[in-house]
């Protein structure tokens, strides 16, 4: 059986997925799609709108076959480690190609780029630090950099957040020698920050939040763009566990953690760099909410994004210690599975390089436990009874659909 890896979040899982899906299949003639997903706490640095058992489902309705979780030391991570830990797994689970969204759907550009950087290294990371010295955000600075340094037509605009991703996933490939080949489908209707609903049926992950966060959660407004298990999704999520996830409902405890952490203790915190600690305390202590903090802490040079991140290593107390990882996964967390992804799994379980995770209580390595404190802290922005019942879940056997 052939197997196409993707690399997603689905949060929430919507009709540009399933056509994600469809077409990486079509294109790529796999039997199989094998979905890596994060966990509990994503690459922009925010909380999942629902568990990850929740997304799984609606992936495994919408024709994915198997999802697996991206670890917490990957999956809350700069674009370059992010697209490591994807790529490193999907290859760990025998895949023979992987498929992502990009502006023009072809794979040349994504290629000639990574070459490109790998024989003009020093003269990129001198570009780099050349426009960050000046002021400039280090996705900026990339960007800048790269078209300093590129003399094909194939150039690469390094300012769309889908082929930055999707640069990281060729190099992730190429530069580990891995046999997995990479394909690209042209992305359709909303860009990947897009806040606006279109009046299509396509909409971007973060358009779709954005509507479901105004209306007070109400779920109706999205209803078009998102498949039917989807709303039926979230509509069960919120009646199981009577809250939906934003940064909001964790301001309380983020305050908490930083507040109350000296300043030594926050410099200790993965990511807090530059003395970025002092700007952290004063801003907190000024904010009510968490919007109002973001927009008072950020700057020219830190992003939205890895302030978020920031916030996030602040949240779950992640040490910079406790992130000196491997560079690739040390395991493969199984999430759920149709019966075509059981039987792929069959078929190259025996040959797996690193172990497959199906229960926890299998699995006594301590590699995991960023992992576990992040699904614990995540359930904790949920009232009682509901974040017992979500910490409890997250030892439950996966989710299986017929």
């Amino acid at each position: 059986m052939k197997a196409c890896g993707l690399v997603v979040e689905y949060n929430p899982f919507h009709n540009g997925h399933v056509l994600h899906a469809r077409e990486s299949r079509e294109t790529t003639g796999a039997d199989v799609v094998v979905a890596v997903m994060s966990g509990p706490f994503l690459q922009r640095g925010e909380p999942a709108i629902v568990s990850k058992w929740a997304r799984t489902e609606m992936a495994l309705n919408g024709g994915i076959d198997l999802v697996i979780e991206l670890p917490y030391a990957f999956a809350t991570q700069k674009a370059e480690i992010f697209a490591n830990g994807s790529i490193s797994l999907l290859e760990s689970l025998g895949c023979d190609s992987f498929c992502f969204g990009s502006e023009d759907g072809r794979i040349e550009p994504f290629i000639t780029a990574h070459k490109t950087l790998s024989d003009n290294s020093a003269a990129f990371d001198a570009a780099i630090k050349s426009a960050m010295d000046a002021g400039n955000s280090y996705p900026a600075s990339a960007a800048q950099a790269y078209q300093s340094i590129i003399k094909s037509d194939l150039a690469l605009d390094l300012t769309k957040p889908n082929n930055i991703l999707g640069k990281e996933y060729v190099s992730a490939a190429l530069s580990n020698g891995y046999s997995i080949r990479p394909y690209t489908i042209q992305r359709v209707s909303a860009g990947y920050h897009e806040t606006k609903l279109s009046n299509d049926r396509i909409a971007s992950a973060t358009g779709i939040r954005k509507a479901i966060h105004e209306q007070n959660q109400e779920l109706d407004p999205v209803s078009s763009y998102v498949p039917q298990p989807t709303m039926n999704g979230l509509k069960q999520y919120l009646a199981h566990y009577h809250s939906l996830h934003d940064w909001e409902m964790y301001w309380p405890m983020l305050k908490y953690r930083i507040l109350s952490s000296s300043l030594n203790e926050l410099a200790g915190i993965y990511e807090i760099e530059e003395g970025i600690e002092y700007r952290i305390k004063e801003m907190a202590k000024q904010s009510s909410n968490f919007t109002g903090f973001m927009n008072a802490l950020k700057t020219k040079r830190y992003t939205w994004t890895r302030l978020q991140r920031m916030c996030v290593h602040i949240l779950s107390h992640t040490l910079k210690e406790q992130m000196k990882h491997k560079e690739h996964p040390s395991y493969i967390r199984l999430l759920g599975m149709t019966r075509r992804g059981q039987e792929y799994l069959r078929t190259v379980k025996k040959g797996l390089p690193i172990p497959l995770i199906s229960k926890l209580s299998s699995y006594q390595e301590q590699d995991i436990e960023n992992d576990l404190r992040a699904a614990q802290v995540y359930a904790l922005g949920l009232s009682e009874p509901y974040q017992a019942a979500l910490m409890k879940r997250e030892y439950a056997a996966p989710i299986i659909i017929e």
